[in-house]
């Protein structure tokens, strides 16, 4: 997550993009390019308002030498030097060229820049930015001849949000260099983040908290819906957001004495806690900070809602834990041979 107010862009050149697998080719620009007021003015927040609500980041990654990873060195050379930036955003799109290892990766417009002064966290930096623009809108040009308007249609960029995109800022933890990374044309979920850019989650509170959230909704989808009722599923995930909201560091065991009532549950969740790490290649840990920015994120994704067969859904509050066993009765009428939810209220919202 950055701020961009008193941020500005030193450099910046466009190149095309080609597809092996099409037989179209990469072009390149020999010059950077020469801003007018009006199109820097437009340009500079349409790259960085991306990364204003980005809450997680990247560190490089690489099999055997993390200097061996493509972007990181072609990055670090720029921030230490940018005399031959022409020729290292040649050799950028030129790598991104290679990754292009099927027909339906997208040509496009590539934009590199050099920025200065962008806030992350509580320090201004310097970052390098790539851009990739994969898709054109197509717009009315109006125009003056014999004294009538007259209009056609061209394509362009439009200046809402990038396609994809990525920052690798000047500053660095134990992990390397930090990396925040958008794409919004999310058709391939391995080609930017991990064939061009080979970068992997940090080890740290941010991911923590999004590896465990993630954890407990797939666990209520795949172990608690199933076996004891959406209800059950739905308290249970808002047990989960106010155990996070309520605390500053998650324990694992006291999780599981606040949020599970009985001990069948809680076996289930911890052999489900070994599936999860198993499939998704992930180290939950017992013990670890929780982050406020990660949670509210992961939050909007957490879905309490009964939806019947009737037509009906009954939605609950995530922030209200205990409404659902207090305030709502599940039972059945044997009459009509059918399931009933039971809500108790004092007046109509």
């Amino acid at each position: 997550m950055i701020k961009r107010t008193k941020a500005s862009i030193s450099k910046c050149i466009l190149h095309k993009v080609g597809n092996k697998f099409n037989s179209t080719k990469n072009a390149f620009s020999e010059q950077p390019i020469d801003f007018d007021e009006a199109s820097y003015d437009l340009i500079l927040p349409y790259l960085l308002r991306p990364f204003g609500s980005v809450a997680e980041s990247y560190r490089f990654n690489h099999h055997s030498n993390i200097n061996l990873n493509e972007i990181n060195s072609y990055a670090s050379q720029l921030l230490k030097d940018d005399t031959d930036f022409i020729d290292i955003s040649k050799h950028i799109v030129t790598h991104l060229f290679e990754q292009s290892n099927s027909a339906q990766i997208k040509t496009g417009d590539v934009i590199i820049c050099l920025f200065h002064d962008i806030q992350y966290e509580d320090y201004t930096t310097d970052a390098i930015g790539i851009f990739k623009i994969e898709n054109k809108t197509s717009f009315f040009q109006t125009y003056l001849e014999n004294n009538s308007y007259d209009l056609f249609v061209q394509k362009g960029i439009q200046a809402k949000k990038v396609d994809k995109g990525c920052l690798i800022l000047n500053a660095a933890d134990a992990e390397g260099n930090i990396v925040l990374s958008v794409d919004n044309n999310n058709y391939d979920a391995q080609y930017w983040v991990k064939s061009f850019l080979n970068v992997k989650y940090p080890d740290d509170a941010n991911q923590h908290t999004k590896n465990y959230i993630e954890m407990c909704r797939e666990f209520s989808k795949e172990i608690m819906q199933p076996q004891f009722g959406m209800q059950e599923q739905s308290s249970f995930l808002a047990k989960t957001v106010d155990f996070f909201k309520e605390n500053e560091v998650v324990n694992i065991e006291t999780f599981k004495e606040d949020v599970f009532e009985e001990e069948e549950q809680i076996q289930l969740f911890e052999d489900y806690k070994k599936t999860f790490e198993n499939d998704n290649n992930v180290l939950i840990r017992n013990q670890f900070d929780i982050s406020e920015v990660v949670l509210k994120k992961q939050k909007q994704k957490i879905k309490t809602e009964i939806k019947l067969d009737t037509n009906i859904q009954i939605k609950l509050d995530v922030d209200a834990p205990d409404a659902s066993a207090e305030y709502l009765e599940r039972g059945y009428d044997e009459d009509k041979k059918m399931h009933y939810y039971k809500v108790f209220f004092n007046a109509e919202g």
